[in-house]
């Protein structure tokens, strides 16, 4: 039932090449530092990973990326990460655009066990018609581009067909852990990691703090210990702010 690896290192120690990896966190908010890093060292290849977006190009996801780790990504937005738009326009990686809630929910869908649902975010556009390009070949020609989507109509509404997601392991940042592997997360760092934590048939925790079993409130806990596979404690965390916005003023006092 101890379920605390002693650390990141030996917890994510079998992940295999070409496995699919879901990454909890929401731009460098919430995201599973350590274990990112051990397996960065560990340099496990041919990687797909979900996320919401690949962390910056020298954080987060964006060590494994620039590592050539990762060949496919299902994400909803990348904008902060040059080296993920050189990757993707070169033809080295293969990425599939999935709407921001409709990726949470595909996951969401794939931890309840539901294969597929409707929706009617993107219907009549290219997400459910097909052409997104997938992946590039030489010279900037498409060598792979989505397929068309199952579309119906519901009470006058067009709704399209998308798969649930599921992974062979998921990386989750939480707050608090006991050593059977509930866990509680904090503030904005639920954001995705919830739902990865059941979407996986091996669940990582990384935490700030483990903590005896029966010291935390059962109405507290987010994702309950029968999602979760090990749990490790996270060390030197960094924390970074993605993109850090400041604005200049001048006083008449700093004028003169």
């Amino acid at each position: 039932m101890d379920k605390v690896y002693r650390t990141a290192k030996e917890a994510i120690a079998d992940i295999p090449d070409g496995a699919t990896l879901l990454a909890g966190g929401f731009g460098l908010c919430g995201i599973p530092e350590s274990c990112i890093a051990a397996l960065r060292e560990q340099g496990t290849k041919g990687l797909t990973v979900v996320s919401n977006n690949c962390g910056i190009d020298d954080f987060g996801l964006g060590i494994l990326l620039r590592n050539k780790q990762i060949v496919k990504m299902i994400s909803s937005y990348v904008g902060e990460n040059k080296e993920f738009e050189r990757q993707y326009l070169s033809g080295e990686l293969e990425v599939e655009l999935t709407p921001q809630g409709t990726l949470a929910e595909r996951i969401r869908a794939g931890g309840a066990g539901i294969p597929a649902f409707y929706t009617p975010t993107g219907a009549g556009t290219a997400i459910s018609d097909g052409g997104l390009p997938l992946k590039y070949g030489p010279g900037g020609t498409v060598v792979k581009a989505s397929e068309p989507k199952e579309v119906r109509e519901f009470n006058g509404r067009k709704y399209v067909l998308e798969p649930a997601i599921t992974g062979d392991y998921a990386f989750v940042k939480a707050w608090k852990a006991d050593r059977f592997g509930n866990l509680v997360y904090r503030h904005t760092a639920m954001n995705f990691n919830p739902m990865m934590a059941t979407a996986a048939r091996i669940t990582i925790a990384e935490v700030e703090e483990i903590v005896p079993v029966g010291e935390l409130d059962p109405d507290t806990i987010h994702t309950p210990s029968i999602y979760v596979k090990r749990v490790v404690l996270g060390t030197n965390y960094e924390k970074r702010i993605e993109r850090l916005k400041t604005t200049a003023t001048t006083t008449a006092a700093g004028a003169a």
